[in-house]
């Protein structure tokens, strides 16, 4: 199958067209080397997709939104309790306490990081307004 004795194999002619011109085997395909050309916002949702913002993120809210949610549980025990003023100031404060721990469990246990923001955010703006409406009764 050598031809010439050169070591290279003989390919076959690719086939004759009707025309007598040869049909090239080769496939080229159009690639597309201009900048990209999309909206900023499409961009910018690429750019939300990477995995260490959801982190970022998480970590915000454990830190962030459990410091809110703790602040915001000791105001309202210390108005809402109907002992001494002190003593519903320190219960409030142990409270406290744990609730900010199990808020940055909850920011790395749900499934997205939105839902661990809507998660404390929600109870932080309860006992906010509790606090609001028996502080105004007070």
């Amino acid at each position: 199958m050598c031809s010439g004795g050169q070591g290279r194999p003989a390919f076959p002619a690719p086939p004759a067209s009707a025309g007598g011109a040869r049909i090239d085997s080769t496939l080229q395909v159009p690639v597309d080397s201009t900048p990209l050309a999309s909206s900023w916002y499409s961009r910018f949702g690429g750019f939300l997709t990477r995995p260490w913002l959801g982190v970022l993120s998480r970590t915000l809210a454990a830190i962030l939104g459990g410091y809110a949610l703790a602040a915001t549980c000791a105001t309202f025990f210390a108005v809402a309790l109907p002992i001494a003023r002190s003593q519903a100031v320190l219960t409030g404060m142990l409270v406290a306490i744990v609730l900010c721990a199990c808020a940055a469990l909850w920011a790395f246990a749900t499934r997205t990081a939105l839902r661990a923001w809507v998660g404390i955010l929600i109870p932080t703006a309860l006992l906010w307004l509790g606090t609001l409406w028996l502080g105004a009764m007070a």
